[in-house]
């Protein structure tokens, strides 16, 4: 049987010594987390919620329209002309207001909306903070509203019941959104949103 062999001890150092064949030294400290990857999990905290940001902003500024209703996004002054061809009183007042410095919102449905068996074209026209019912009458709806500054959005629906066909649409300082809708109990829905730096579209 061998006996394992212990270096001679030194004079002078007293207690126990190491055997022989091991390191002297602990093991090495562990590592923390270094600083560059918190900030770059931060940094793309960040980012996502940018990316956030701007997919709510799109998604409010493109007016929607639902159940079969189709939106689009065309630009035309506050002078479109009815079904009919011809301007209406409204949208002569709605240009003297605007020359006059006065900012407003026109809200528009024309077409054809036969009442139903629910009664006649149900129509809502405001802002986010408010909201109004309007009336269908000789195949058209029209009003305005002075602008909001501070409203997220201005928006108009019109459900059909039962049968029909009609457009919508909502304008803002030049910028108009239109939708359209046809039969049973679609609804045409046409809204502006306020954009995120300002100005509506």
């Amino acid at each position: 049987m061998s006996q394992q062999q212990y270096p001679p001890q030194q004079p002078g150092w007293g207690g126990p010594q190491q055997p022989f064949g091991q390191p002297p030294f602990g093991p090495p400290p562990s590592k923390k987390a270094g600083a560059g990857k918190v900030i770059g999990l931060g940094c793309l905290g960040l980012v996502g919620l940018f990316v956030l940001i701007a997919l709510i902003g799109g998604v409010a500024g493109g007016g929607s329209g639902s159940n079969g209703s189709k939106s689009t996004g065309d630009s035309k002054s506050v002078g479109d002309t009815k079904a009919g061809g011809s301007a209406s009183e409204g949208d002569k007042k709605a240009d003297s207001e605007r020359k006059s410095g006065k900012k407003v919102v026109v809200f528009k449905v024309w077409g054809t909306a036969p009442v139903g068996a629910l009664g006649p074209l149900n129509i809502t026209y405001g802002s986010d903070s408010d909201n109004r019912d309007g009336t269908f009458k000789d195949g058209e709806f029209r009003a305005t509203l002075p602008l909001d500054e501070d409203a997220l959005y201005f928006d108009v629906t019109a459900q059909l019941q039962g049968s029909g066909d009609i457009h919508c649409s909502v304008t803002v300082g030049g910028k108009t959104k239109k939708a359209h809708a046809a039969g049973d109990y679609n609804i045409c829905s046409a809204q502006l949103s306020a954009g995120m730096l300002g100005g509506w579209g």
